[in-house]
Order: structure tokens, then C-alpha cells, then sequence
């Protein structure tokens, strides 16, 4: 077994638990979590079930970066990651990752704009945990684009290797 094995063989199976309580999440955990909240806040409106949504699509969208991974690391293991196909996944999760952004950042304003219209809910504190969630989302949005311009230039520079060789 190979060092890149001895990794990999761990972070499919730890992709795997994750996907497997993500699907748990969206199916069990989320519904009734918002759901005892409508029931028991009923002035809250239509929040908990727009934060639902939310809720869902967002694990929809993790759930989607773990199989372009998962995709990425059988291209590894096959020494195909400098290929045409791991360029898609990497597009494809680097989408999915900018959607998620996007999501959270209009969740996020729509939420400040309710903090600051229901008198209830007018916090301070309320408006600290979104913005600093779209701050470390807006880091990995920008992360995962420097990795995804780092694979091409290695791809560039792999493919000027083996045309000297």
C-alpha cells in the first residue's frame, strides 16, 4: 500500500460517514428541528420553513462537493488527476461551493433585515453568527479557487514536462 493509499482508504470512508449523517440530516434531524420550531414560536411566520429550505439545499450542496472528492480521488489513485475530467469535477465543486456562498450570504441579509424589523428579535448578538458565517464562507469560496488555478498550472506544467521528455 502506498503513502497516498494509506490517506485515501481513511477519507473515503470518513466521506462516506459524513454523507451517510448528512442524508440523515436532511431527511430526520432538519424537518423536525424547524418544524418544533414553527409549532412553537408561530410568530415567527414563515422563518423556520425558509430556514429549512435553506438547510437542506446547503447539505444538498456539501453533499455534492463529497462526490466531486470522492471523484477526485479515484482520478488520484489512477494518476489522471492532471486530465480533462478532474478539471470538471474540480469546476463542478467549485460551483457548488459558490452557490452555497451565495445562498448563505442572501439567508444572511435576509436575516439581519428580520433581526432589524421584529422587535423581539432585536439583538446585537443576532447579526455576529451570519456575518461571520459568510465571512469564512466568502475564505473558502476564494480558498478553493486559488487550489482550482493551482491544478491547472500544475496540469500546464506536467504537460510541458512530458513534451520535453
Amino acid at each position: 500500500m502506498t503513502s497516498l493509499n494509506r490517506v485515501i482508504v481513511p477519507l473515503r470512508v470518513l466521506i462516506v460517514l459524513v454523507f451517510a449523517g448528512l442524508v440523515v440530516a436532511q431527511v430526520m434531524s432538519l424537518p423536525g428541528e424547524f418544524m418544533q420550531q414553527a409549532r412553537e414560536a408561530p410568530e415567527l411566520g414563515p422563518v423556520p420553513w425558509i430556514l429549512l429550505a435553506f438547510s437542506i439545499l446547503e447539505v444538498l450542496c456539501v453533499q455534492v462537493v463529497l462526490v466531486c472528492i470522492w471523484r477526485l480521488l479515484s482520478l488520484i489513485r489512477a494518476d489522471r488527476i492532471f486530465s480533462e475530467k478532474s478539471f470538471a469535477w474540480v469546476d463542478l465543486m467549485t460551483w457548488t461551493i459558490v452557490v452555497a456562498w451565495l445562498m448563505l450570504f442572501g439567508v444572511a441579509a435576509w436575516l439581519m433585515t428580520v433581526f432589524l424589523t421584529t422587535p423581539e428579535l432585536r439583538d446585537p448578538g443576532n447579526g455576529v453568527v451570519p456575518t461571520g458565517l459568510v465571512l469564512i464562507g466568502g475564505v473558502v469560496v476564494l480558498v478553493v479557487v486559488v487550489l482550482r488555478a493551482l491544478l491547472h498550472q500544475a496540469a500546464a506544467m506536467r504537460s510541458d514536462l512530458e513534451e520535453v521528455i
